[in-house]
């Protein structure tokens, strides 16, 4: 070998590493779904907030991620409109805010070959605002602990549970993913009060969810059904609840840099009450729409944006919401 082409091979070694560096960069920093795990618990805040599982529009919830990840968020979510409200009760011009924040962790790993996560969270919101209730005014102001939840996620096809240093060979086509979440009654309640923090009541949801990724596009659908246990101390009522059908879409590019857009909807229906016996006229037939921007920052640090409005609204659901948070992770190898 000539002193030129040993000169070449060394200058041309460490470009060579700085290449491979920045494309295992990139997977982790948010071109592919190896960030979604932090996004889920920035949009579960919101259902935590209203109690409203239902109304969840998460994107890249069923991305493919490196085994033994740890993920961290803190998230700040504000929701304003009537989306605490109980549709049990009979309010009537409700107009209530709740600035909730955040704190989750999830972790990735492997299941039978196949890629997993777990995440919890524990939140606390406020709420404050005024309704009309029997034709008068009446207002709530009250902070406290929201209910907290659990999830399980599985990717059963389309998504093999990979290392850090075996993900970058990855190339997502179709997966196919299910999850079962939790919602505990931890949060705030007071029977004698019209509007709570806390449901005073376990409800569980479970899901299926497609994700399919076109060149740099990822088409998503997710399809859910919620159930409720009865809440037998609505002032001094017992409350119970239909299980609430839904169904959410995502339309998702990443950019280059790392960025990536999702474009969010979902349609729900159902969940009609009963109190004492006495059924509700509160069926629910909602749609909403909303915008998600995800920002890394390195590869342990991302930054996201949320917002999201009612489209359309038969029964409770009419709010406006726009949150932010922090996620950082670590473990895995990274």
């Amino acid at each position: 070998m000539t002193a030129a082409a040993t000169n070449a091979k060394i200058r041309h070694g460490p470009t060579q590493r700085k290449k491979n560096t920045l494309r295992i960069d990139s997977k982790l920093s948010g071109t592919v779904p190896a960030a979604a795990p932090g996004l889920a618990l920035l949009a579960l805040a919101l259902f935590i907030a209203g109690r409203a599982h239902a109304q969840d529009l998460e994107p890249r919830a069923y991305g493919n991620a490196p085994t033994g990840l740890n993920f961290l968020v803190l998230g700040y979510v504000w929701t304003e409109g009537g989306v605490v409200t109980d549709p049990s009760v009979p309010l009537e011009n409700a107009h209530l805010e709740s600035p909730v924040g955040v704190a989750a962790y999830a972790r990735s790993f492997g299941l039978w070959g196949k890629s997993a996560k777990v995440d919890v969270a524990l939140p606390y919101a406020s709420i404050s605002g005024t309704a009309d209730f029997d034709g008068a005014p009446v207002s709530r102001e009250v902070s406290g602990p929201a209910d907290a939840r659990v999830r399980l996620s599985y990717n059963f096809y389309g998504a093999p549970a990979l290392t850090l240093k075996e993900f970058p060979s990855y190339r997502q086509r179709v997966i196919v993913g299910a999850s079962v979440q939790a919602m505990a009654p931890t949060g705030q309640y007071d029977s004698t009060k019209l509007v709570n923090i806390g449901s005073n009541r376990w409800s569980v949801k479970t899901e299926i969810g497609t994700s399919v990724a076109v060149k740099r596009w990822i088409l998503e659908l997710d399809t859910a059904v919620t159930f409720y246990e009865d809440n037998d101390d609505v002032l001094g009522s017992t409350r119970e609840q239909e299980p609430i059908y839904s169904a959410q879409g995502h339309i998702i590019y990443g950019f280059k840099s790392g960025v990536w857009m999702a474009l969010d909807s979902t349609y729900y229906t159902g969940g009609r009450t009963t109190l004492d016996g006495v059924e509700g006229d509160d069926l629910k037939e909602n749609t909403r729409v909303g915008l998600t921007l995800a920002l890394p920052i390195n590869r342990r640090n991302s930054i996201k944006l949320y917002a999201s409005s009612g489209v359309s609204t038969r029964t409770g659901g009419d709010f406006d919401v726009a949150g932010i948070a922090w996620q950082y992770r670590w473990g895995g190898g990274i």
